[in-house]
């Protein structure tokens, strides 16, 4: 176990380097210019097309507004409470700024990735829609750039496993056991059979569930957390200078904070602003290629929403939440910083907020990354394989809830950057369809 960690750290601390993080940032700055920062722009309109998303628009198979939910079920998850919280702990209050900076370059690469998933999306023998950047890698670019789409293929299928199911039941099975003293395994178990219950319907039963889970409890996380604001409202200006100072200057060590390095606060702000919102990954647009639209536009301008809402609402209300109330030097890293940071002011409350909203977060994901991995494994072996991968996929909720964190971190983090890198590389090569497709359709 030692050599394979050690292997693995490796592996991130290549391709989470300085060439990856240019990478990520590069292309979001680059797609923003080449939309006119219409992503900026156009945010209002777009919550309405979003609002009236809710009935279907043209051929697929769900609404567009369950298409953002189901991507949103698979990003809201333990990024915005545990992740937030790792970003602080890592790299000081600093990396709250570059998650944002993340984020709003971020909404031009989602976007992007959502015209892209429904301009090139195919039917498949069952007669559902599949897409996402396998898809417009084959069916975009050149023949012989079909080695970059098995690639995410192959990455996503497997990433989905971190990502998207053993680290969101881990946390789930740790944060209930210091809440409630309830064994891992025994959660592990019930998560197991929930998932199960509704991925035997498919992404239609997904995206049902996903549209009535994730809007409630967005809604009641962020009210808790403008509460806590409002009663710290006096540490807000200093919460704010830590962070725009911090993300420049280094932090010396404090209390049980060891200090940080600017790099630290880019790094593990970019990291998990990515693990977040997964914009530039090329999960979300799997989701928002079986929207019932006939505009890829109109698409991704709901698609970019999803990284406006996860990132800059809602990882920030957890990261103003930890900062302001002074628990981010204790020592405690994880949820648990979030669980202690709620706790410290709402007493005998703040810790079941943290509880329930980071379980059904992370349950919405694995039920979101399911269909992620599934799609992945589909394009690869074909649809005779989605019945193995579903049970493949449940076996591996109890396992990853008795598993080892920071292991499972480790390796979510590295698969991130693996899955990126084709998808980035596909982004740039097809931006000139994304700009023409773009000035059409504001024309019209």
């Amino acid at each position: 176990m030692e050599t394979l960690t050690a292997l693995i750290t490796s592996v991130n601390g290549i391709v989470w380097g300085p060439l990856m993080l240019a990478l990520i940032l590069g292309t979001g700055i680059y797609l923003m210019y080449g939309l006119g920062f219409m992503p900026l722009r156009r945010i209002g309109y777009s919550f309405k097309l979003l609002w009236q998303g809710r009935q279907h628009h043209g051929q697929g198979d769900i609404a567009p507004f369950n298409a953002l939910m189901t991507s949103l079920s698979a990003t809201i998850g333990t990024g915005n409470i545990a992740g937030v919280a790792t970003a602080i702990y890592l790299g000081g209050p600093g990396a709250l700024f570059w998650m944002w900076c993340t984020a709003l370059v971020g909404m031009a690469t989602k976007y992007a990735e959502a015209v892209l998933a429904v301009q090139y999306r195919e039917v498949d023998a069952n007669g559902m829609h599949i897409g996402g950047p396998m898809f417009y890698i084959k069916n975009g670019l050149k023949a012989h750039w079909g080695w970059l789409g098995t690639c995410f293929a192959v990455f996503g299928a497997v990433a989905g496993f971190g990502i998207g199911n053993t680290i969101q039941a881990n946390s789930v099975a740790d944060v209930i056991q210091n809440t409630f003293s309830v064994p891992p395994l025994f959660t592990g178990i019930v998560i197991a059979v929930l998932a199960a219950m509704v991925l035997i319907g498919g992404i239609r039963r997904i995206a049902s569930v996903a549209g009535k889970l994730v809007p409630l409890m967005a809604l009641s996380y962020v009210s808790a957390g403008l509460l806590i604001l409002v009663i710290n409202m006096e540490a807000l200006p200093h919460t704010f200078s830590l962070i725009f100072s911090h993300a420049f200057t280094p932090i010396a060590a404090s209390g049980g904070f060891a200090g940080a390095a600017v790099w630290a606060a880019i790094r593990f702000g970019v990291a998990r602003g990515i693990f977040s919102n997964e914009a530039g990954l090329g999960s979300a647009p799997i989701a928002h290629a079986a929207a019932s639209t006939n505009s890829p536009v109109k698409q991704g301008q709901i698609a970019m929403l999803g990284t406006f809402i996860d990132t800059l609402i809602i990882c920030s209300i957890t990261g103003l939440v930890i900062i302001s109330s002074g628990m981010w030097t204790g020592g405690e890293n994880g949820a648990s910083l979030s669980s202690a940071a709620f706790e410290a002011v709402l007493p005998g409350v703040g810790n079941y907020i943290v509880t329930i909203g980071l379980s059904i977060f992370a349950f919405t994901t694995i039920l979101g990354w399911s269909f992620y991995s599934e799609k992945c494994v589909e394009y690869l072996l074909g649809e005779r394989a989605i019945t193995p991968f579903r049970v493949c996929w449940i076996l591996a909720v109890p396992i990853g809830a008795i598993a080892d964190l920071d292991f499972i971190w480790l390796l979510a983090d590295t698969l991130n950057a693996l899955m990126a890198l084709p998808n980035l590389i596909a982004l740039i090569l097809l931006s000139p369809v994304v700009f023409k497709l773009t000035r059409a359709h504001l024309n019209r």
